[in-house]
């Protein structure tokens, strides 16, 4: 895909795994991209941000403005995760979760949508999850803001349509990601994990940073021009195929 040149993109958390190949197919697509993130970028120019700080938002939204011009995508990719079953979780846990995965990018566009509406082109693409409609054990927090991070891109896409700015958010299924790679290397018998992993999908296969960022630089683009306050899966059809029993299946 083309059609992004002269755009300025800030994707958060950009410096490593599916935020970097956010950011390297904006690239690619011809944008000038901007990684926020707290640890820096080897490949973009990257600003320091913590998107849970207001004041770090609000700083880094107007230092690309500033710099560049003009500011046309955000990508909210920064997040976390944690698995802490509902009984034992405190407080401190679940507000940096709420703080990180759904205030973050509530800030984030709260910022940038002054910019993204000067040339009529903005784009807001937020990163929610498969579990922001249906769940893991032990992923209350992690659940709770995914659905949020959902409603939010609704409420945004109203909110901001008026003044040309289009939000979306992808929902992204089992990506092989350093962190779901340290949490299968744990299983005694790794490729037999993989095996059973790519039984779920009907493609075959679990999902790469690449499919996620494909995705995500239509919806930053033209090509995508009539498309708002949409959720898009990305899961490889694993959320459309009800499980059987391993007898049956």
């Amino acid at each position: 895909m083309s059609g992004l040149d002269g755009r300025v993109a800030i994707v958060t958390g950009g410096a490593q795994s599916i935020g970097a190949a956010i950011a390297d197919g904006l690239a690619a697509a011809g944008a000038k991209v901007v990684v926020g993130d707290l640890q820096p970028s080897d490949v973009h120019e990257c600003l320091p941000l913590d998107v849970a700080d207001e004041a770090s938002v609000e700083a880094c939204v107007g230092t690309v403005a500033a710099n560049h011009g003009r500011l046309d995508i955000v990508v909210n990719n920064a997040g976390i995760m944690f698995e802490t079953p509902i009984a034992e979780q405190d407080r401190a846990g679940w507000d940096r979760m709420l703080a990180i995965n759904l205030t973050g990018p509530m800030l984030m566009s709260k910022h940038a949508a002054p910019h993204l509406a000067e040339n009529g082109v903005g784009s807001i693409v937020n990163l929610g999850s498969i579990e922001g409609d249906r769940n893991n054990l032990h992923h209350a927090a992690y659940a709770a803001t995914k659905s949020g991070v959902h409603g939010l891109t609704r409420a945004t896409a109203i909110d901001l349509g008026p003044s040309g700015v289009r939000c979306n958010a992808v929902a992204p299924g089992w990506i092989d990601t350093p962190l779901n790679a340290n949490y299968v290397d744990t299983h005694p018998d790794r490729a037999e994990v993989i095996d059973e992993l790519a039984k779920l999908h009907p493609i075959g296969r679990v999902g790469a940073p690449s499919d996620v960022a494909d995705v995500v630089v239509w919806l930053a683009g033209d090509e995508s021009r009539f498309v708002t306050g949409q959720v898009i899966t990305i899961d490889g059809g694993r959320t459309v195929r009800p499980p059987l029993p391993g007898l049956l299946s």
